[in-house]
């Protein structure tokens, strides 16, 4: 099972292993936005099949993962979404991935047969060819070399240099002036100053950041902050002091120049929907938008909006209702029962055990699409039920059916779990249903040898299948 920890300052080098060749070009592929905007989104990561996987956490969804990072030639993408889909199982959630990159789409298409597909505007990265930024050669870009032209005109003695560690004083006193001449009331955009300032201060402490600055008479008007992941210069910071004009195609050419040799890729990221970055950015004029392809994976209890009345020969499979309450409570708190079924309800069971309890408990995982609970009736009496769960978004779900002990004996669990087979793979449509009985419970075996395939056993439990 995964482990994720926080990612942190001293994360870095960890997570620098799998980013520093990472292929998706994408700026939340990177240490950088992880550690500017941890405090959003609550990264924690975890290493597994030789991969890196990263967990957030979203206000609207909840657990949100990136898409798994192989490291070249050792990681197994396959195995590490196999360990995500446990990771949610155990927990009854369903996956969900943030920041799919385009070109990894159709491996998540053919692995879940149901998902929904979002590809905001607002958050696709712009993506530059390195050698466009750094000589804005040709027609298209003759607006940016006249504002650089007039800007070396205004300020010949500014000179771009890399940063070092040694420069934390000048880096402090930027930031003071800019915080001075910054107007934006944008929370986020506030939130990403400071978190810019608090990452400048890292400059010499970790290898990974390449960073610069345009200085001016002894002090710093611009400066920016990138690191490298695979063929891509990931560019986190880019801020200058507006008075000085021209200082941002400046500053941009100089920081390609310097540290996009030998990349194909320069990505400034994101606009976060605000009006004059994105006409800044679509100035420099981007060769790609870099798609982040939101993807919640769904199963197939999404296309039921209630659950369905099913009739076999002596009996009939629907929701529980109202009525239902004593009989269902008996059925529950059955502990001889619960021995079989393989599961005791005080392990989930938080504060006092109310009447209602099973009940809402069924209801509420229906309308979170987490189990069918059919009530098996009889002449219109529940007698047991028929429970539809472990759903593992990939076509397979597990199978269970208990019957009151007085109505035991008489086939009763047989035809009512033949009945929510059938129902389950050809109607509501899973490849896979899956189903277990401890070793002692033999009328349990016999029955379901009956419906299904038996496929394996372990210390405890026999498996059972039936595929379509």
């Amino acid at each position: 099972m995964l482990e994720f920890k926080p990612i942190q300052t001293r994360s870095a080098a960890r997570l620098r292993k799998y980013y520093e060749q990472c292929t998706y070009r994408l700026c939340e592929y990177s240490v950088g936005v992880k550690l500017m905007w941890r405090e959003h989104f609550h990264p924690q990561y975890a290493e597994a099949c030789g991969c890196l996987i990263v967990l957030n956490r979203s206000r609207h969804l909840g657990h949100i993962f990136d898409y798994p990072v192989p490291l070249p030639g050792e990681g197994d993408v396959d195995a590490a979404l196999d360990a995500i889909d446990a990771w949610c199982m155990e927990r009854g959630t369903a996956p969900i991935f943030g920041v799919v990159p385009e070109e990894e789409r159709d491996v998540l298409l053919d692995r879940y047969p149901f998902v929904s597909l979002e590809n905001g505007r607002v958050w696709q990265d712009y993506l530059y060819r390195a050698e466009d930024l750094a000589s804005f050669a040709g027609r298209r870009y003759s607006g940016q070399r006249n504002h650089i032209n007039k800007f070396r005109k205004l300020y010949p003695s500014a000179v771009f240099r890399p940063l070092t560690e040694a420069d934390g004083e000048a880096l402090e006193a930027f930031w003071e002036e800019f915080h001075l001449d910054f107007h934006k009331e944008n929370a986020e955009a506030r939130r990403e100053a400071c978190s810019a300032r608090k990452m400048t201060r890292q400059i010499g402490k970790q290898k990974w950041i390449k960073a610069g600055a345009m200085e001016l008479d002894g002090r710093f008007i611009a400066i920016s902050l990138a690191e490298v992941c695979g063929d891509t210069l990931v560019c986190h910071i880019e801020k200058a002091l507006s008075q000085y004009e021209g200082v941002y195609p400046a500053i941009v050419q100089a920081f390609a120049a310097c540290y996009g040799e030998g990349l194909t890729w320069i990505n400034r990221e994101d606009d976060a929907g605000d009006r004059g970055l994105r006409t800044s950015k679509l100035q420099y004029l981007p060769a790609a938008m870099g798609a982040k392809l939101q993807m919640v994976v769904r199963n197939e209890l999404d296309s039921l909006k209630e659950i369905p009345a099913l009739r076999s020969g002596r009996l009939t499979l629907d929701g529980l209702r109202e009525e239902d309450r004593a009989a269902y409570n008996r059925l529950c708190l059955d502990d001889g029962r619960n021995r079989w079924w393989g599961y005791d309800y005080r392990e989930d069971l938080k504060g006092e055990l109310t009447e209602d309890y099973f009940l809402e408990t069924a209801r509420r995982d229906f309308a979170n699409k987490l189990a069918v609970n059919f009530a098996v009736r009889l002449d219109g009496q529940l007698i047991g039920e028929a429970v539809l769960y472990r759903f593992d978004y990939r076509g397979q779900a597990e199978l269970g059916c208990r019957i009151l002990p007085e109505y035991a004996g008489s086939g009763y669990g047989r035809e009512a779990f033949r009945t929510a087979a059938e129902w389950s793979l050809y109607s509501l449509g899973l490849r896979r249903l899956t189903a277990k009985c401890y070793h002692e419970n033999l009328a349990s075996a016999r029955m379901l040898e009956s419906c299904m395939r038996s496929c394996g056993e372990d210390g405890m439990f026999r498996y059972f299948e039936k595929k379509v």
